[in-house]
């Protein structure tokens, strides 16, 4: 019994949950204070905790609450059901626009919002470049080591072009940073 109330409570909530996690709260509080899941004092301490932790809002509360009251089982169709709606919306939408796809305005429209994506990544890792070596305006305060830590990256980067085609895989270069910062600025 208590698996079937899972999945239709958290079916419900994945069918009519938009605007995010913020617009969602209403509703997962309605379903899951409906059906005594949990009180309004450990819902509260839950959806600060989901805010907390990575992932969407929606599956935290599916996997916890259906942990908690039917195990691994109730886990998994908690978390099943939550987010089955946006799985059959996308495949329903894919397979309507297939063939829109291909058509020479959505491919301008495609290459437009890559153009777009490209300058909101750059224009981001210019800012924390500058922020993390610089500082803001309030506060500017020269890091050296930063700075040093960014020109040693940029060279093993660009230095990798030059040797090999593709140069250095991201992830490669991501443990390197990692690294990187833990020997100059320490473990904390």
């Amino acid at each position: 019994m208590i698996l079937l109330e899972l999945l239709a409570g958290f079916l419900l909530i994945g069918c009519f949950s938009f605007g995010g996690a913020y617009g969602a709260i209403p509703l997962i509080c309605e379903v899951v204070l409906y059906f005594g899941w949990l009180d309004e004092e450990k819902l509260s301490y839950m959806i600060a905790v989901s805010e907390s932790t990575p992932g969407p809002i929606m599956v935290n509360m599916a996997t916890y609450i259906g942990s908690s009251q039917a195990g691994v089982p109730g886990a998994i169709i908690a978390t099943a059901a939550v987010v089955f709606p946006a799985f059959l919306l996308v495949i329903i939408l894919m397979a309507f626009l297939k063939n829109l796809i291909k058509k020479g305005a959505a491919q301008a429209i495609l290459n437009g919002f890559k153009s777009c994506i490209i300058g909101i990544i750059l224009a981001t890792g210019v800012y924390m470049i500058l922020i993390n070596c610089i500082g803001n305006i309030s506060g500017i305060s020269i890091d050296i080591a930063a700075i040093a830590l960014t020109a040693g990256l940029s060279v093993v980067w660009f230095g990798s072009k030059k040797i090999v085609k593709k140069g250095v895989s991201p992830i490669i270069l991501i443990c390197l940073s990692g690294i990187a910062g833990v020997l100059i600025y320490g473990w904390n």
